[in-house]
């Protein structure tokens, strides 16, 4: 039987779209949006852009003909629940309720396992996520912050970083199990896990300030500085929580969190309309520091992780839609190729990762995991 599979992958800045006929992608579809199409929805909770996005997903349907009874099964991706282990879970009550309140954090990843139940439900088929944001495989060493109170945790691109890090381990010859592997997702926002014999041992939370900065989010800032900026009375809440995440990075330097419409821009001189650069205030110049400067953060980090498995790596891995940018690579390689062998996948194949995920559920209805 050829399952029919609806995959929903919500990012920061697209909804990456795609429907499965057994082993054959019948339809793949990335709505990319613009910044002008999200100003809306700032300053509140992502559940404001339900509608809009599961919109997108009815339309791209419609437009593929599909219909609710080609689906066996409906998946979105994992989003900021509590840490749970790597798996496929199908959505519950429990789910939705912490996809919904944001338990550990607010993502436009936790879109994705309400739009999937909600069109389950509609079809009479069971929803489910895999290898959330949260999966949680750190040493209890990489949790120290410096505050007690305040302790690291893991939130990064499980789903991705473990797809692509099998993907090395296999171009190495080796199984994924055997392995030293640093990889990083860069997109909307970074993540960079130190992999070691199957698991992420210590990764920078991608989500909530921590790590390099990234198109939309601040990463890891002076800490005397912000505690200055959150009590000096210029600023609520709702503006600390936008420049850490929404109008931080990149978006803050340059008006943009577009990669491909700064590469234009610093290349031939091209606004992108709507990007929100404005030549009167961001040189050409400018913008290329800007880019470079965010490389030169995740070219720190990598290097941070490699002494976390002390200098032992078989490979660092390059993934997310950061990747496809030839400024950031071209600053980014030099300094880390000393390190271990690169290799880039840039995007990312989340969508087949997602679809065997839900096909080897409905297969193996024992292997699902209940989200408590």
């Amino acid at each position: 039987m050829e399952h029919g599979i609806l995959v929903i992958n919500p990012g920061s800045t697209s909804d990456d779209i795609g429907f499965f006929r057994g082993d054959r992608l019948v339809f793949s579809k990335v709505m990319r949006y613009r910044n002008d199409e999200l100003t809306r929805f700032e300053g509140k909770k992502v559940t404001a852009q339900f509608e809009f996005r599961k919109d997108v997903v009815m339309t791209a349907l419609a437009e593929n003909d599909i219909t609710l009874r080609d689906l066996h099964a409906v998946i979105g991706r994992g989003g900021v629940v509590k840490p749970i282990p790597s798996g496929t879970y199908v959505v519950n009550a429990n789910l939705l309720k912490d996809l919904s309140s944001g338990v550990l954090g607010d993502h436009p990843s936790n879109l994705g396992g309400l739009i999937a139940q909600a069109i389950a439900r509609e079809a009479g088929v069971p929803a489910f996520i895999a290898d959330p944001v949260v999966v949680d495989e750190m040493d209890s060493i990489a949790r120290y912050s410096g505050m007690p109170d305040n302790p690291r945790v893991s939130i990064f691109h499980a789903l991705n970083q473990k797809r692509v890090a099998r993907m090395a381990a296999s171009e190495l010859g080796k199984k994924y199990e055997d392995c030293r592997l640093i990889v990083m997702h860069a997109g909307g926002g970074v993540s960079v896990g130190a992999h070691k014999n199957g698991r992420v041992i210590d990764v920078n939370n991608a989500l909530d300030g921590d790590g390099p900065f990234t198109p939309q989010r601040s990463g890891g800032v002076p800490a005397g500085g912000l505690a200055r900026m959150c009590f000096s009375g210029k600023y609520k809440t709702g503006d600390i929580k936008l420049k850490i995440k929404g109008r931080g990075g990149l978006a803050a330097y340059t008006g943009t969190s577009d990669l491909i419409a700064l590469e234009r821009y610093i290349d031939v001189g091209d606004v992108v309309p709507g990007s929100g650069i404005d030549p009167e205030k961001l040189s050409r110049e400018r913008a290329k520091e800007c880019v470079e400067a965010m490389a030169y953060q995740m070219a720190k980090e990598i290097g941070a992780m490699s002494t976390v498995l002390r200098g032992k790596v078989d490979a660092i891995v390059l993934t997310g839609g950061v990747a496809f940018d030839r400024h950031v690579m071209g600053f980014l390689k030099p300094r880390i190729s000393w390190i271990a062998p690169i290799f880039t996948y840039p995007g990312g194949d989340e969508k087949r990762a997602l679809r065997d995920a839900a096909l080897h559920a409905l297969r193996h209805p024992g292997a699902v995991k209940v989200y408590n």
